[in-house]
């Protein structure tokens, strides 16, 4: 099944190529002993999906999440086909950022179906095809799927030794525009003003916001600006990423990038907010989340361990809204958008095991 489904290439801005993948699991969804298969037409990225299981049995459902995009353009597979080492690894594009994780997820429901075990309680699973290009289509449905759920779980990868992300930086990005006045750098350059400059000064405040020691990141990563090497150029763009581990200091930083003002006579700045996703904190609720996983899985022989990742997921979004959520419940191996991308085979039947404990062990209520 992993193989199938890595051979379809589905990059998250080639809608077509994605929705070829939906097409093929909307139909063995529906051939898995659903109770119904809601497919939410898109207009620019792949089509979404949500399967449910036992949809009208009591209490709150158990709510899967995973993307069916990748980070790998059409035609990797031709110079990277799937292959499988003799140590027990797969390789693939798209194998671990998260193909491993739906065959996780699909493989514990169906070996419950067939051993007529799979737990009398609503289990739905939703697939979505823009997370590798930020869920902006995504996350208002999966706002609205989560809603009164009981737990989620979010089939990302592990981390290289199989521990569950329990704590996720949030970020939020911003593109800061300088506007300055054009004049010629030779004979007139007293009668400009320097956006590149004034833009300079912005990002040496901007880099004083960093507390690296406290996980807060302040980084401005692209620059673009002038018009002609003979010009004071009258405009300037710095894109700026930020990550951070807490609401708290997500506010604080979102205020001070507002609060920049020009530093030169006649200059102008805009800031203009762009991606954002809260962090996944360690809270209360993430640690008796994370202690009751535990103790499932080591009822059923499972050692499970966390970590903190600094990377964000869709679990970012159901954590902040106050749903248990357990991350990094897909399969686990190495190289994450890299050309050594692969799965441990043998973390298949890891993760199979403790999803199914889950579904069977983790309270209605």
């Amino acid at each position: 099944l992993l193989t199938e489904i890595v051979n379809f290439e589905t990059p998250g801005n080639d809608k077509a190529a994605v929705d070829r993948l939906v097409d093929y699991m909307e139909a063995k969804l529906k051939g898995m002993g659903t109770s119904s298969v809601t497919r939410h037409p898109q207009d620019d990225v792949g089509d979404f999906l949500l399967a449910k299981w036992n949809e009208e049995a009591p209490g709150k459902p158990i709510l899967a999440i995973m993307h069916l995009d990748t980070v790998w353009p059409i035609g990797t597979l031709a110079d990277r086909p799937v292959t499988l080492d003799s140590e027990g690894r797969l390789y693939g594009p798209g194998a671990v950022d998260m193909k491993a994780g739906i065959t996780t997820l699909l493989t514990a429901i169906s070996g419950q179906m067939a051993r007529d075990a799979l737990p009398e309680r609503p289990i739905w699973a939703f697939f979505n095809t823009d997370e590798e290009i930020g869920s902006k289509t995504s996350t208002p449905v999966i706002k609205e799927v989560a809603e009164g759920c009981g737990l989620v779980l979010v089939m990302e990868p592990g981390t290289s030794d199989g521990s569950l992300k329990t704590r996720r930086k949030g970020l939020a990005s911003y593109h800061i525009h300088a506007k300055g006045l054009a004049s010629h750098a030779g004979n007139e350059p007293e009668q400009g003003v320097n956006a590149i400059i004034e833009l300079a000064q912005q990002m040496l405040k901007l880099h004083k916001l960093n507390d690296l020691r406290n996980g807060t990141s302040v980084s401005v990563t692209m620059v673009d600006g002038g018009s002609g090497g003979n010009v004071i150029p009258a405009a300037a763009t710095a894109f700026v990423d930020t990550r951070v581990l807490t609401m708290q200091e997500m506010e604080r930083i979102k205020t001070a990038i507002n609060d920049l003002y020009p530093m030169m006579p006649g200059a102008e700045l805009t800031i203009e907010p762009g991606h954002t996703r809260p962090p996944m904190e360690h809270n209360q609720q993430m640690q008796e989340t994370f202690a009751r996983c535990k103790a499932i899985g080591e009822a059923h022989g499972l050692s499970v361990r966390e970590e903190s990742v600094g990377g964000g997921s869709d679990g970012n979004t159901t954590a902040a809204m106050g749903i248990p959520t357990l991350d990094g419940m897909g399969s686990y191996g190495g190289g994450l958008h890299a050309l050594h991308e692969h799965v441990l085979i043998s973390s298949l039947s890891h993760r199979a095991t403790l999803i199914a404990a889950i579904l069977k062990d983790w309270p209605a209520d």
